[in-house]
């Protein structure tokens, strides 16, 4: 079974880190894609831009409204994800908690739905 896992963290702590920091923290992300390619459950995955660079698009009444930035104001914005292939969810678990921001942040893991 497929499995999106979302990864959330605060921004203004990620703006915050030294770049010793933040080049620790992408040898940590290339390790964990070199093990998950290894355990071959990694399928795809994505670091997003910062939610400054985002729109939001909404429909009502066949007009199209946007507007810049999220659509909600939260503490944790999602900052990438990976789709995982997993035999069920005890192993999507296991997967996302080897993420590096699990350790900071949340890694949310929710099932693909399946056709």
């Amino acid at each position: 079974m497929r499995y999106l896992l979302m990864i959330c963290n605060d921004e203004s702590v990620l703006e915050a880190q030294s770049p010793d920091e933040e080049s620790a923290m992408l040898a940590e992300y290339g390790g964990f894609g070199e093990e998950m390619g290894a355990r071959r459950v990694l399928r795809d995955g994505a670091r997003l831009r910062r939610t400054a660079d985002a729109s939001t698009v909404r429909v009502r009444d066949g007009e199209v409204l946007t507007a810049d930035g999220p659509f909600a104001e939260t503490k944790e914005q999602i900052g990438g994800y990976y789709v995982v292939e997993c035999a069920d969810l005890d192993e999507a678990v296991s997967v996302a908690a080897k993420i590096p921001h699990a350790r900071t942040g949340t890694i949310e893991v929710r099932p693909i739905w399946e056709m």
